[in-house]
């Protein structure tokens, strides 16, 4: 079957790997990123508060319950960052409730795009330059050019993640830089795993990436990949077992005292790169 590629920037032929909650997944020969066919998903009714507080089965446990968690973790990533980047304005798109541009303050000049209504309102009332919404030109024009933005476990999310990263380029400063994380599609684990790997959640996760699909999107929007690893990730308790618990089929429980212990977690089937755009 060919398809049009956001990765490849064309159209390229995808084979049939599974069908997962219904949805037919596929992934294209040329770069390996994964996609789902998903039909009738609407992000704005699907991404709301009830996806970060364990109502979803495939969303977060409790997500503010496990601030003090996430945002040690968002402290390492911000140390990251500035490797690359060390200051100007950051944006941070799919930034939920605002607890890494809390860790990224004092150091850049911060904004935030939301999706979620409740998430998005909770990031203003504590201070937060955020505009609800996808990233689009209605949200990200208003906000001016940046010097990094984050897209933090949010592309797999996107309906159009050429677009989306397209439009994040034009208002990316020159010299500056995108941090993406997502799952690694081409990771042992995940090709172990199958339909079953714990980043398979279809529809919510509509697209799975690989290191040379990344690169491939990257290079043809003028942005080169500076650096990709797999980082080890301080992960709430809470998610774990929500997750185990889901893939187990089990009924779901949820205990504050999970949502407080963080454990230092890597599978190496989660990647992070870093896109810089070049000089004109």
């Amino acid at each position: 079957m060919r398809l049009p590629c956001p990765a490849c920037g064309a159209a390229t032929e995808h084979r049939h790997m599974f069908v997962k909650n219904g949805c037919d997944v596929l992934q294209c020969g040329a770069c390996g990123l994964g996609r789902t066919l998903a039909r009738d998903f609407a992000p704005e009714r699907y991404y709301t508060e009830d996806y970060f507080s364990g109502i979803h089965a495939d969303g977060y446990a409790d997500y503010r319950g496990s601030e003090a968690i996430l945002r040690r973790e968002f402290a390492h990533t911000v140390r990251f960052v500035r490797k690359f980047r060390g200051g100007g304005r950051l944006l941070d798109v799919g930034c939920a409730y605002g607890f890494f541009l809390q860790e990224a303050q004092p150091f850049y000049d911060v904004s935030g795009i939301e999706i979620a209504a409740d998430a998005a309102a909770f990031c203003r009332a504590h201070g937060l330059h955020t505009v609800t919404g996808m990233a689009d030109d209605k949200t990200l024009g208003p906000l001016g050019q940046m010097d990094v933005i984050v897209m933090l476990d949010v592309i797999e999310h996107l309906p159009d993640p050429r677009q989306t990263l397209a439009l994040c380029c034009e208002h990316l400063a020159p010299g500056g830089i995108i941090v993406i994380t997502t799952g690694d599609f081409s990771s042992l684990c995940a090709r172990l795993a199958g339909r079953h790997w714990r980043l398979m959640t279809p529809p919510q996760h509509l697209w799975f990436f690989t290191p040379p699909s990344v690169d491939r999107l990257a290079q043809s929007l003028g942005l080169a990949m500076e650096a990709c690893d797999h980082p080890w990730k301080l992960v709430p308790l809470s998610l774990i077992a929500f997750q185990l618990r889901r893939m187990a089929g089990l009924t779901q429980a949820r205990s504050d005292r999970e949502s407080n212990i963080g454990m230092p977690v890597n599978l190496f089937d989660a990647m992070r790169c870093v896109l810089r755009k070049r000089h004109a």
